[in-house]
């Protein structure tokens, strides 16, 4: 079944989707819980992989509700970065991503959402950017395989933290298959949504919607300031549909904030609506 999307093609953030952890409906099958986020207006829905859903009930509910899976988010980045000091922990993540990419592809999703790794603890800079990039380069071929594209995302990671930084590793990537998931919330902490943007440019393949406080940041430590409804924190939403205007982009926006019930869900579906139409 084709979809049929309830937001308006002129605007940059044209499609809008959420994470399938957002659903906490309760007692709902895979159907049932498509159809919720198709009723509530929403024109997709990201799922996590490697998982333990069933391939054929997904297949099923997205061709009987219309409701489009656009991406998958790789579930195994965290617990097996791509920059580990031990290779094969570094081996996992790859494994992960090539399940990642195959799953993708069979639900008609064209990207996989990776953190490229972490800087910490015994991992130098250093050694996180030339891992990452040599990793990266074991999994492309699976990207090209596939026909899906990695998606690396910027996240509180201690890595890739300006975005020159960002767009030049997506360039040593050196390959059409390898582009950016930019999230709007992440960044507030360094900077300007719209400076990421700029500099990123034709390389942002989808965008993740959450919201940010740096006064709550300030006040109450760093990871207070996502705790804070969309709309109502530091974000010029008006600027970033600018910035995302300038570059060409037009697509698929994906929120990711603390779900709930069919209620919660309605309520997070009108603020990113009224986002998108700043």
């Amino acid at each position: 079944m084709k979809s049929t999307s309830s937001s308006s093609t002129h605007r940059p953030m044209s499609k809008i989707s959420l994470k399938w952890t957002m659903i906490e409906e309760e007692g709902l099958s895979i159907l049932e819980k498509f159809q919720l986020v198709r009723d509530l207006g929403f024109d997709g829905v990201e799922l996590d992989s490697p998982n333990d859903l069933s391939r054929d009930e997904i297949l099923d509910a997205r061709e009987k509700t219309g409701l489009a899976i656009p991406g998958v988010v790789n579930s195994m980045h965290w617990k097996t970065p791509l920059t580990d000091g031990d290779p094969a922990v570094r081996q996992a993540c790859v494994d992960s991503m090539v399940t990642a990419l195959h799953d993708a592809k069979s639900y008609g999703a064209d990207t996989v959402l990776l953190v490229p790794g972490v800087a910490r603890g015994a991992t130098s800079y250093k050694e996180a950017y030339e891992r990452s990039l040599e990793e990266i380069a074991k999994i492309i071929p699976h990207a090209e395989e596939t026909g899906v594209s990695i998606a690396l995302e910027n996240v509180w990671n201690d890595f890739l933290i300006s975005p020159l930084e960002a767009a030049r590793f997506v360039d040593e990537c050196n390959h059409p298959r390898v582009g950016w998931y930019f999230d709007v919330g992440n960044v507030l902490r360094y900077g300007r949504p719209t400076d990421w943007i700029e500099a990123l440019g034709k390389r942002i393949l989808k965008i993740d919607v959450k919201e940010f406080s740096l006064g709550k940041m300030n006040a109450e430590g760093p990871w207070k300031g996502f705790d804070v409804e969309l709309g109502e924190g530091d974000c010029d939403w008006p600027a970033v549909n600018r910035a995302l205007a300038e570059i060409g982009y037009a697509g698929w926006a994906s929120v990711e904030v603390p779900g709930g019930d069919r209620k919660r869900l309605a309520a997070i579906k009108e603020r990113v609506d009224r986002i998108a139409a700043a």
